[in-house]
């Protein structure tokens, strides 16, 4: 798209040229740059091949959603409000996501050491009003969002196959995999700037 797409991270983080947080990450240039440099793979490739531009949009909005971070939501659910034929979606994506809110993380592992932290959770599924508004395609995309934040521990070939059931590639399903750990990712990197900003301003208080 274009090259003066300002810095996500910086611009959702409100990082401002020169401040503390902006020479924080200035000391690690390559993390800055791969990480701008996997938002625009993501949401301005010059081919948007088998995940449409709205798809994308709406698993990250969707991704956000369940991170309870509204500011996310909002900046990657904005292109499907701005655009008359998307903005339906928006209003079923905030009731899939008010119904798919959850804590975690949920699942079991296999047995073993680790088998004293398995966790049972709700398996999230779109309600029969969203599947029929979304399709069985985006519907399938935010049923697999949801395992991947919730129930990591819980993904299996089979999870793959309702995938790829609905309608979803390969190559579909490795953006969409793609896209929510980037989201949450993204999520992660501007809550510990967060954290940094507000430790600052008491040291200085």
């Amino acid at each position: 798209m274009t090259t003066s797409t300002p810095d996500i991270i910086d611009l959702l983080a409100g990082i401002k040229p020169g401040s503390s947080l902006d020479r924080i990450r200035t000391q690690r240039p390559e993390t800055r740059e791969q990480a701008q440099k996997s938002y625009r793979a993501l949401f301005e490739p010059e081919n948007f091949g088998d995940v449409s531009h709205a798809e994308r949009q709406a698993i990250a909005s969707f991704v956000a959603g369940l991170h309870r971070h509204p500011d996310i939501f909002e900046f990657y659910v904005s292109p499907l409000e701005e655009g008359e034929a998307n903005r339906w979606v928006v209003e079923v994506l905030k009731a899939e996501i008010g119904a798919a809110q959850a804590v975690g993380p949920y699942g079991r592992y296999p047995a073993g050491a680790l088998s004293v932290e398995d966790a049972p959770g709700p398996i999230y599924q779109v309600s029969d009003a969203g599947r029929e508004a979304l399709g069985a395609k985006l519907a399938a995309a935010l049923e697999h969002a949801h395992l991947l934040v919730f129930h990591l521990r819980d993904a299996s070939p089979r999870a793959l196959q309702a995938l790829i059931a609905a309608g979803w590639t390969t190559n579909g399903i490795v953006t969409l995999s793609q896209l929510v750990a980037f989201v949450a990712f993204q999520i992660r990197v501007i809550a510990g700037l967060g954290l940094l900003a507000a430790s600052a301003r008491r040291a200085a208080a």
